[in-house]
């Protein structure tokens, strides 16, 4: 008898989940825009927010293949969950798990783990996306740590998070040397969230602003070596590729799925359109396309837990997989045809969650440069 391994037992137990309790509910769920409390509490009992770190630091003993898995089988179901969920298992608890007191993991860290808190990443700002060297929200130092100023935008989780992980300058004169990240507290003075934003898709994401003014935190809230910022953040960053990867994955499985189901199903001339090679042509391209980012995106999350660096298997990954989603989904809505214009179908969700995949972990005019440079140009 073949003995199950970590990967296929995740992927099962994940997948009977979204089944059962994410599919049935995606469409009211992303019609009614609410932060999706209940399936996140399913989600934390499974221990799936602690899946990267280990079991004796409250997490649940997992690696990045076990962890991209996850984001894959939950973004079949309903992509804003699955973004949620990502930020919770990595960006937003990463720094605090590593450099954080034991007092803050004991308080944010480990509720965290639980679905008790949530978590978020303020990186980007107006004038400062794929610039980090425009980083404009600051940290000056006081006797006793750093007051806080600057403006974020387009944080995951902002409106609902108990805590942010936040960039910031602490010496403009050191440019990228100068940047490291705080650990702010929701309900520290100073600090106010804009409403949400109201988006094309991801509809149950809580996207906002959050500003901080004369924010007063303790020097032991600056997470990581002075001037390391960017040096860590870069030690994650194949991580969130690969993740952002994994989650175009399962859009692109979405979005196969329900072409061949509707395709097998939908009659025209006298014969279902799955009898049509121009139909067929279509479906066989979206499941080469999706293999193809299987190969990428697990080739690279092996790298990672293996530590062999990866940054351009990564980027690749993320670039061709995110790139596969935003096409499988607009074939989906054509093979449906005026169907896949009917908010009745999951079609046109697919086509406006596949759009938020572009921008997270570098924007992919930033990725084609990046690996043009690598191949030697």
């Amino acid at each position: 008898m073949t003995r199950s391994t970590p990967e296929a037992i995740i992927r099962k137990c994940v997948a009977k989940f979204v089944d059962k309790e994410i599919i049935p509910k995606a469409q009211k769920a992303d019609e009614g825009g609410k932060f999706p409390k209940e399936m996140l509490r399913q989600i934390a009992q499974m221990g799936i927010f602690g899946i990267r770190y280990p079991k004796n630091k409250g997490g649940a003993g997992g690696n990045n293949t076990l962890y991209c898995i996850i984001c894959e089988e939950l973004a079949r179901g309903l992509m804003s969950v699955a973004a949620i969920t990502a930020m919770q298992c990595l960006m937003g608890t990463n720094f605090l798990f590593h450099f954080g007191t034991d007092e803050m993991r004991k308080n944010y860290f480990l509720p965290a783990m639980k679905g008790e808190k949530f978590s978020c990443f303020c990186l980007t700002e107006p004038e400062a996306g794929s610039d980090l060297g425009a980083v404009s929200a600051s940290a000056k130092k006081t006797s006793d740590g750093y007051v806080v100023n600057g403006l974020k935008t387009w944080v995951t989780n902002g409106p609902v998070a108990d805590f942010y992980t936040v960039l910031c300058q602490t010496d403009p004169a050191k440019k990228f040397r100068g940047l490291n990240f705080f650990f702010v507290p929701r309900d520290t003075p100073g600090v106010s969230v804009s409403k949400p934003f109201d988006t094309l898709g991801t509809r149950t994401t809580m996207i906002s602003e959050v500003a901080f003014t004369d924010v007063h935190i303790p020097r032991e809230h600056r997470l990581g070596d002075e001037g390391q910022g960017l040096n860590n953040l870069l030690s994650i960053l194949a991580e969130i590729r690969s993740m952002t990867a994994a989650l175009a994955i399962g859009l692109q499985r979405a979005a196969l799925d329900d072409s061949v189901r509707y395709a097998q199903e939908r009659t025209a001339f006298g014969r279902t359109i799955s009898n049509y090679q121009l139909i067929q042509a279509k479906i066989a391209n979206m499941a080469v396309n999706l293999e193809a980012s299987r190969l990428m995106t697990y080739k690279a999350t092996n790298m990672i837990d293996n530590r062999v660096p990866c940054m351009t298997e990564s980027s690749m990954a993320k670039y061709f997989a995110t790139e596969a989603a935003c096409k499988a989904a607009d074939e989906c809505t054509r093979i449906l045809g005026a169907y896949g214009y009917s908010m009745e179908y999951a079609a046109q969700r697919y086509y406006r969650d596949s759009r938020f995949l572009l921008n997270g972990g570098g924007t992919h005019e930033i990725l084609q440069s990046n690996i043009a440079k690598w191949v030697g140009l």
